[in-house]
């Protein structure tokens, strides 16, 4: 039997999962009615404008998130911990790529997000996904790690993320994850930032209104937060602000 080494590609998801462990995370989920979200969406895409409904979440999120600033933070240490709030919500994305022959998640921040349009959201999306890990600036620091070796860039990425001035734009202040092009309901993810989404698809489910039972699009919504910063009546309330924000939608 062989063991070979981890390949180098891998070495940041290995050094960021070493930084979580110190997360306290407790995990809510909801499900929303997409039927707002899909109207836009099919409306839009008539008039030739493309919307991905990860553009729609990280656009209510965010909006979610400037109405609770407690949520919009991070504490660091243990003997003697201090927390951070942030003026802005700093929304991570995670993406699907390949590096080397090698399927990888990588993220990027969209930084000021409460004050980006879906439009704008939308554009940034459309850069990250296409652009190629191996060549694009914004996974410079990415490519660094792996060309460091492990001794080096483990705690090369130990200094930079433990900086709560720096955390804003190495993880965000609030993350959105998705599988949702998937056969996958729901799934929670600690993405590094004290609140965290995760994003299922979406498929008719059988919902009873007015007693009768109707086909309703249904999204399952996943939320980990970490409990260190707040508690579960702060996290419920987000939410719900975010469902309110998706079942609700108007641009």
């Amino acid at each position: 039997m062989r063991y070979p080494a981890m390949a180098a590609e891998r070495r940041h998801t290995l050094y960021f999962l070493g930084e979580t462990r110190a997360f306290s995370p407790v995990f809510l989920d909801s499900e929303i009615d997409m039927t707002a979200v899909l109207g836009h969406r099919a409306a839009e895409r008539d008039a030739g404008r493309s919307l991905s409904v990860v553009s729609y979440v990280v656009h209510a999120v965010s909006h979610a998130m400037a109405r609770h600033p407690e949520a919009n933070a991070a504490v660091r240490g243990r003997l003697r911990p201090r927390l951070a709030k942030y003026a802005d919500v700093n929304a991570k994305v995670t993406f699907d790529k390949n590096m080397n022959g090698h399927r990888v998640v990588l993220s990027a921040v969209l930084r000021g997000a409460q004050s980006a349009t879906l439009d704008e959201i939308q554009a940034w999306l459309e850069v990250h996904r296409e652009s190629d890990p191996m060549s694009a600036p914004e996974f410079a620091g990415v490519r660094l790690l792996h060309r460091l070796p492990a001794w080096l860039g483990r705690p090369a990425f130990q200094i930079r993320s433990r900086s709560l001035a720096q955390r804003p734009t190495l993880f965000g202040t609030v993350a959105v994850t998705s599988l949702g092009h998937r056969p996958v309901d729901g799934f929670h993810s600690v993405g590094g930032t004290t609140v965290t989404f995760g994003v299922g698809r979406i498929a008719d489910r059988p919902v009873v209104r007015e007693q009768q039972v109707t086909a309703v699009p249904v999204m399952r919504l996943s939320m980990a937060f970490d409990h260190r910063v707040i508690d579960g009546a702060e996290a419920a309330d987000v939410l719900a602000d975010v469902k309110a924000g998706l079942e609700g939608f108007a641009e």
